[in-house]
C-alpha cells in the first residue's frame, strides 16, 4: 500500500470478522512497529499478545469493574459519561476483537508516554497495509488484579499503556472530516 494510501485509509475499527489473526503476522507487524523513533533510541516498548477469548472477556470485566470502582469514589469524574455502558454486562471493552495487543514499558521511564505513542502508531499502520483494523482502548489500561496480571504475563516493573485490539475488520468506516494544519506562525 503506498503511503498515502496508507495515512487515508487507517481508521479506529470496532466491529470485526470472527477471525483469527496469524500469529505470524501479528509476530512481523511487531517487528515493524520496532523501527519507530524513541527517545535516545531508548525503545523501551514490550509486548504481550492476548488471542485467548475468554482472558480477553476478564480483562474487559476488570477493566470495566476498576472504572466503576474509581467513578462511585470520584462521581465528579470526567468518566461518569461512560458509567452506563461499563455497567452493561454485554458491553465488552475490545468490541468482541480476536486479539488485543498490550502496549507495555518499565515504570519510571519518562518518554514511555510519547515512546509508546510512537509505536503504537507504527502497529496501527503495519495493520492498515495488511488489511487489519485497529483501535487503542484507553479503557483496557486498569487491570490492578494480581492473578490476572500474572495471568497475562505482566512483569513487575512494568506498566500498560496501550491496549490495542487488532483484527480483520468487518467493513471500514468512512473517514470523518479532517482540518487543515493549524499554521501559528511562520518565523
Amino acid at each position: 500500500m503506498e503511503y498515502q494510501a496508507l495515512l487515508k485509509n487507517r481508521r479506529a475499527i470496532r466491529d470485526f470478522q470472527d477471525r483469527e489473526v496469524p500469529l505470524s503476522v501479528l509476530k512481523e507487524m511487531l517487528q515493524e512497529t520496532c523501527l519507530a523513533p524513541t527517545a535516545s533510541n531508548g525503545q523501551p516498548c514490550q509486548f504481550i499478545i492476548i488471542r485467548d477469548r475468554e482472558l480477553m472477556k476478564r480483562l474487559s470485566t476488570e477493566s470495566k469493574n476498576n472504572f466503576i470502582n474509581d467513578i462511585v469514589k470520584n462521581p465528579t469524574s470526567p468518566l461518569k459519561k461512560y458509567e452506563a455502558m461499563l455497567r452493561d454486562e454485554q458491553f465488552n471493552i475490545f468490541y468482541n476483537a480476536p486479539c488485543v495487543v498490550y502496549f507495555i514499558g518499565p515504570k519510571g521511564v519518562g518518554s514511555l508516554d510519547v515512546d509508546t505513542a510512537l509505536t503504537a502508531a507504527y502497529f496501527m499502520f503495519a495493520a492498515t497495509a495488511r488489511g487489519l483494523g485497529t483501535c487503542w482502548i484507553g479503557m483496557g489500561t486498569p487491570i490492578r488484579d494480581p492473578e490476572i496480571l500474572k495471568e497475562m504475563g505482566m512483569p513487575e516493573d512494568c506498566e500498560i499503556v496501550a491496549p490495542i485490539i487488532v483484527g480483520y475488520p468487518t467493513d471500514i468506516p468512512v473517514a470523518s472530516e479532517r482540518h487543515d494544519p493549524v499554521i501559528v506562525k511562520v518565523v
